[in-house]
Order: structure tokens, then C-alpha cells, then sequence
């Protein structure tokens, strides 16, 4: 289960485990739009505000990541020159 606006943890394990070989482009895009989305939201959705699993789930993926706007320039480049 997620907080509203974001993207569920069942849809995440989903495309994780799916290998990109088996993805259409449409799928691939959407979902990289999607999580471009559930990471902003997870960046200014204050942690107070969200559920206690999905406030550890971003603070472990920011630890892990970076933060939204290192994600923005990734993905952005990787749309342009892809």
C-alpha cells in the first residue's frame, strides 16, 4: 500500500522484476515518467505527512539515490540522448 499520489509498492516490485527486454518503449516511458513523479512527491511530501512504511521506504531510497532533483538530471538526460 502508498500514500495517495504514489505509486504502489506491489506496481514498483512489479517493474523492477520485469526485465526491460520484455518491456514495450510505451511501458518503459510511462514508467520512467511515473517514477520521475512518485520521486518528486516523495521529495516534497513532507516524511511527518506520509505513512511510517512509505516515510522508511523514501528515506531509504533517498540514501540510496540522491535526491529528486539528481533523478531530474539523469532521466532527463537519458530521454534526450536515448
Amino acid at each position: 500500500m502508498s500514500d495517495a499520489g504514489r505509486k504502489d509498492f506491489s506496481q514498483k516490485a512489479k517493474e523492477e522484476f520485469t526485465p526491460d527486454s520484455s518491456k514495450s518503449t510505451y511501458d518503459k516511458t510511462k514508467e520512467q515518467v511515473t517514477d520521475l513523479t512518485d520521486k518528486g512527491a516523495a521529495e516534497f511530501q513532507s516524511d511527518s505527512n506520509k505513512s511510517t512504511t512509505q516515510s522508511a521506504f523514501d528515506k531509504g531510497k533517498r540514501e540510496k539515490e540522491g535526491g529528486f532533483v539528481d533523478s531530474v538530471k539523469v532521466s532527463s538526460f537519458y530521454l534526450t540522448y536515448s
